[in-house]
């Protein structure tokens, strides 16, 4: 499994309008080949900030079949106009994980 990981800059004041297209966006990444889960958080110190994790089957699920897909382009549409600066995107693989 992959771990997309995005921390969003929301532009202050727009953050309950970000939250409620995300929830309309959330339908359009979950319906996505490849998908497994994905989790908005709210930053506590810097309220306009979001962490956004979303867990592929692979890469290309999400560089090529999400981002090339016309759910991608209504995900554009919702959702990075609240951006500011635009996020920057990751990747990760697990190393270890420690179950509780």
């Amino acid at each position: 499994m992959i771990l997309e990981v995005a921390i969003l800059k929301v532009i202050p004041g727009q953050e309950t309008a970000f939250e409620q297209a995300f929830a309309q966006a959330s339908t359009l990444i979950a319906s996505m080949p490849g998908y497994r889960h994905h989790q908005l958080q709210r930053c506590m110190e810097q309220p306009s900030q979001y962490i956004l994790l979303v867990g592929w089957d692979t890469l290309e699920d999400h560089t090529i079949g999400f981002r090339g897909s016309p759910q991608y382009q209504q995900w554009r549409a919702l959702l990075h106009h609240f951006y500011n600066p635009f996020p920057t995107v990751e990747h990760y693989q697990q190393v270890y994980a420690n179950a509780c």
